[in-house]
């Protein structure tokens, strides 16, 4: 079974708008996704008929709330997986997330924590953060050339006094995923715990987190199809029950008095006054809608995208990849650098002179683009409502500029 792309795109209202007499192209899926109707309808559902606090009140807005709530947090633990709801905790994006567990998990002086060369930003700050507070080890993993995993190197990262190995399950840079099982097990192997960063892995993968064995598991849903805002972090329920919240107030405890406090149990501990409850009940309209298209028909279909977009870019003397030629290794993303060009101003022209919007930058990898001294890329990346017509407009685009500033 295929895609049926034209179907699918009815569901995504921005699609149907020209500018100056043409379509829109929207290649930055991995920055953001768009909603689909049934996202906005059940975000629309909340603040329209029930607008109330969650856990707080005994009237029906806040009934329906509690009950929409705690029914959008089961839909997304079935959706990632998880076997108990409570290990679901709603926080604003993968960020917060990360964040949670760097400031919750318990580390010492002698704590290692491992990651990769390429880690966006959100899981590289924090652990140079405690290195510098806690004087933790932050050990990074270098990839091969092609920016593909390298376990050598991994396994010569790896000891006793490993706590965490935090990664990417894919990255924004390249659009490579990692062998995550295969990782976890070493890792656990020496006691080390393991957290995923699946910002750009959930979109495209079908994720079981009990059958991966892994202990955290980080998600945006802005980047699948799902309202901004609004993320979760899984975590296995013996480990978030011993680690203590970073953020305290209303809902995280059940009481209090003038010196102590008694702390709620999970997920209400880490989540901190009053939340995104539309937001909440978004995102689990948008793991609805997923879940009714299979993954592996998402995944072929966007790389059949970087298939035909690869096959006419590496015709281009002047251009080149980050990562591997081999689009499958790069499920939907095409990263590019094009000589003496500023990927800045590449973007620019596309979006004006022919609505094709592409994601010009670092990516939130400075590190990376720093160590290697490349200036800037130019990143397009492909979802389900994405087309091969769109595909071919935007390579004649960009052909056309190039042959022109050359």
């Amino acid at each position: 079974m295929s895609l049926d792309v034209h179907e699918i795109r009815k569901d995504f209202k921005p699609l149907d708008q020209m500018i100056n007499k043409k379509p829109l192209i929207y290649f930055d899926n991995a920055c953001m996704t768009l909603k689909p109707n049934q996202v906005i309808d059940a975000m629309n559902e909340y603040y329209y008929n029930f607008p109330g606090c969650h856990g707080r009140t005994f009237h029906r807005f806040g009934k329906l709330t509690t009950e929409k709530y705690q029914e959008s947090r089961g839909i997304i633990a079935d959706f990632l997986g998880a076997e108990k709801s409570n290990e679901i905790i709603f926080v604003r994006n993968t960020t917060e997330g990360i964040n949670l567990v760097a400031r919750s998990l318990k580390f010492e002086g002698n704590d290692v924590v491992v990651t990769l060369n390429t880690e966006h930003n959100s899981n590289l700050l924090p652990w140079q953060h405690l290195k510098h507070t806690r004087k933790i080890e932050h050990r990074i993993v270098e990839l091969n050339p092609d920016l593909t995993f390298n376990m050598d190197n991994f396994k010569k990262a790896m000891d006793k006094n490993v706590r965490l190995v935090s990664m990417g399950h894919c990255s924004n840079l390249s659009g490579i995923c990692i062998p995550a099982e295969d990782i976890i097990e070493l890792a656990h192997k020496y006691g080390a715990l393991v957290m995923l960063d699946g910002a750009q892995s959930a979109a495209h993968h079908e994720i079981d987190v009990k059958e991966l064995d892994v202990d955290f598991f980080v998600v945006s849903f802005h980047k699948l199809l799902g309202p901004s805002g609004i993320g979760v972090l899984y975590g296995k329920e013996n480990l978030l029950n011993k680690m203590p919240p970073y953020l305290l107030g209303g809902e995280t405890v059940t009481d209090t008095t003038y010196e102590s406090l008694t702390l709620a149990p999970l997920p209400d501990k880490f989540e901190a006054g009053l939340q995104n409850y539309a937001g909440a009940m978004g995102a689990a309209a948008a793991a609805e809608y997923l879940q009714n298209i299979t993954f592996k028909d998402i995944h072929e279909h966007i790389t059949s995208l970087n298939e035909r977009i690869t096959e006419k870019i590496l015709s281009l003397s002047d251009v080149s990849i980050i990562g591997p030629k081999e689009p499958s290794k790069r499920s939907g993303i095409l990263n590019i650098v094009v000589k003496d060009m500023k990927a800045l101003e590449v973007a620019h022209i596309l979006n004006e002179s022919n609505n094709i919007m592409v994601r010009a930058g670092v990516h939130c990898v400075h590190s990376w683009f720093n160590a290697n001294k490349v200036p800037h890329s130019l990143r397009s990346s492909f979802y389900l409502y994405n087309t091969s017509d769109e595909i071919d407009i935007f390579f004649e685009n960009l052909k056309n500029i190039i042959k022109f500033f050359k």
